[in-house]
């Protein structure tokens, strides 16, 4: 998206592949901040972004129409908006501060570009709540049959020490920040009650569903995870962390097994959360330990140390390469697979 000058704005029906990328462009462009970090945004063959601390800590993601989103069930703002969360935390896990996104955007020609256009305003808005100061730098525009959203995002790590995963010691605290299990509810749902007679996504049946649960749908298609709460935890000493994308059981293993240590979760620690509205506590936990995409923070602390907020402790660090136990019994690193799981019934 970086070398399209503004153009006359189209009318509101018309689609990418009638007034052409550079068209789009000019629509698309005003509607995003370069943030506070750029110094040279889009216009040019590269952005030009600083970082004070003389590295930076780069990641990327795709949403794909399909295994990732269902046009059905999202608005382009909430596709926008979680392009950017999902983006923000892997950031924010290495105990970076999001600066910037680079966005690239493959749509089929007869998209409305007023589809695109409120993925763009959900890009601004979410950096904006997530990430004050991050902005959209640059990008690509292209045509592909399938809708897909590839965002790079970069952060600054402001002089600190990476947190990585490999760095759990026996006796640390594991602790975590943000939801537990409420996407996942959310996702069955939309499946369970938002799907016709052949299994499809259907806009009515989950316009629906919005009304009788907006908090568990929007947690699913429109997550807020406490990003800040990355740097807080590296400030506070964090021997390990990374977000929560496909579960605490499942992600938990790759801190375990990178560390050469075992997680002991605290059931009653993660069954608390009626929130998720789940039925039982013992459900709770299920889903807590296997839901994912709730993009909260799972780090580790030093035994004995201030466990900063918003953490909640949820179990200790043990002995036992890669294990996942609750309540000090093994169990299963089950989570979120987008080659086995894709369709979301697992969870």
């Amino acid at each position: 998206m970086g070398d399209g000058a503004a153009e006359p704005v189209a009318p509101d029906g018309s689609t990418s592949g009638e007034i052409g990328e550079i068209a789009v462009l000019g629509r698309i462009l005003p509607r995003l901040s370069a943030g506070e970090h750029a110094l040279l945004g889009p216009g040019d063959d590269a952005a030009l972004v600083a970082a004070a601390d003389g590295r930076f800590v780069v990641t990327t993601d795709l949403l794909v129409h399909g295994p990732d989103f269902r046009l059905a069930w999202s608005t382009p703002f909430e596709l926008g908006w979680k392009a950017a969360a999902t983006n923000l935390t892997d950031v924010a896990a290495m105990g970076a501060r999001p600066t910037a996104l680079v966005v690239a955007i493959a749509a089929p020609p007869s998209t409305p570009v007023t589809t695109l256009e409120g993925i763009a305003d959900g890009l601004r808005e979410g950096l904006a709540e997530l990430a004050p100061g991050a902005g959209v730098v640059g990008g690509d525009l292209s045509a592909s049959s399938v809708l897909t959203i590839a965002v790079t995002a970069f952060g600054d790590l402001e002089g600190r020490a990476p947190v990585l995963r490999s760095g759990a010691r026996v006796g640390d605290v594991i602790a975590h920040a943000g939801r537990r299990g409420a996407a996942a509810r959310g996702l069955a749902l939309l499946f369970a009650e938002a799907t016709d007679a052949a299994g499809e996504p259907d806009a009515a049946l989950a316009a629906a569903l919005r009304e009788r649960e907006p908090d568990l749908v929007l947690a699913q298609l429109a997550p807020r995870p406490p990003v800040f709460a990355g740097i807080v935890a590296a400030e506070a000493g964090a021997t390990s962390m990374l977000d929560v994308s496909d579960g605490l059981a499942r992600d938990g293993r790759r801190i375990a097994e990178a560390s050469g240590v075992a997680f002991d979760f605290d059931s009653a620690a993660l069954g608390g959360d009626a929130a998720v509205a789940a039925g039982s506590a013992v459900e709770r936990v299920r889903i807590a330990l296997s839901g994912g995409e709730d993009h909260g923070m799972l780090a580790t602390f030093p035994a004995g140390s201030d466990i900063p907020s918003p953490f909640e402790v949820i179990g200790r660090v043990v002995e036992g390469a890669g294990r996942m136990l609750l309540d000090g019994r093994d169990i299963a690193a089950d989570g979120w697979d987008p080659y086995s799981g894709w369709d979301g019934r697992a969870g």
